[in-house]
């Protein structure tokens, strides 16, 4: 059966069948995030180990008909290659649709709930019209080029159009400390690196209780309300964070009678 097909049928149409049976094969195992990244021969379990972080912080989205936004399909400049973390997401979201972009010409792995444009991470003109098509992504999964400056640029560009209680999500946060990619294993709170970068959303958490008076809270801390870090993962959770201090009154101790 295997030689029939090799002979008689393109590369292209033996791949689609392939992706096929991978799907089929998923839903055997509906709520089993890492076992789909296995069918799908997604890196994303394995070689990596973030399934089971999304599966914990995704499992309420799990039948609702959002939108996922991911950053990179994979197989390089290969037209014909890629896409397996978005045939899993595909698998795990049955009601979801699924974006995504590349530098590469990807569009031959495109299928139903699927679409993928051309683009780069760090183009804000082609970002903006991205966002503006799909409107409001309850997630988005950075897994573009990893270089510390893309990826801080391409937060400050998306985070904002995330839906409130979206999530965001930043793969292989080793490059950090890699210097050809911009990051450092000897400065570890320079702003510039992905780590050091979103270390400084952590007190923001805590805006209401600065002994700062007049103090003015910026979008992040407004609009960040928990950050999760991972080996090589970082999670960020949006929505409206504005839990009261329990003690101080914008931003001073009350005065004692």
């Amino acid at each position: 059966m295997l030689e029939y097909l090799k002979k008689n049928l393109s590369l292209q149409n033996r791949l689609m069948i392939k992706y096929k049976v991978r799907h089929l094969k998923a839903l055997a195992f509906p709520f089993n995030l890492s076992k789909m990244a296995l069918i799908h021969k997604t890196d994303k379990y394995g070689y990596h180990f973030y399934t089971p972080h999304y599966q914990k912080h995704f499992k309420e989205f799990k039948f609702k008909k959002i939108k996922l936004l991911e950053i990179g399909v994979g197989g390089y400049e290969n037209p014909y290659l890629g896409g397996n973390s978005l045939r899993m997401w595909k698998s795990y979201f049955p009601f979801a649709e699924i974006f995504s972009f590349d530098i590469y010409d990807k569009s031959f792995l495109q299928e139903n709930r699927i679409k993928i444009l051309k683009g780069s991470q760090v183009d804000e003109k082609f970002l903006k019209e991205l966002i503006l098509e799909i409107d409001e992504p309850t997630i988005i999964i950075d897994d573009g080029s990893h270089i510390n400056d893309h990826v801080i640029k391409t937060f400050e560009i998306l985070f904002p159009s995330l839906k409130l209680g979206g999530i965001y999500v930043i793969e292989d946060t080793q490059t950090s400390y890699w210097e050809n990619k911009g990051g450092s294993s000897s400065e570890f709170n320079r702003i510039d690196t992905i780590m050091g970068y979103f270390k400084g959303f952590l007190d923001g958490l805590n805006y209401q209780e600065f002994e700062k008076p007049g103090y003015n809270p910026n979008y992040y801390d407004l609009n960040i309300i928990s950050i999760h870090f991972y080996h090589n993962l970082i999670v960020v959770c949006k929505g409206l964070n504005n839990e009261v201090s329990n003690y101080m009154v914008n931003n001073q101790k009350p005065i004692k009678t």
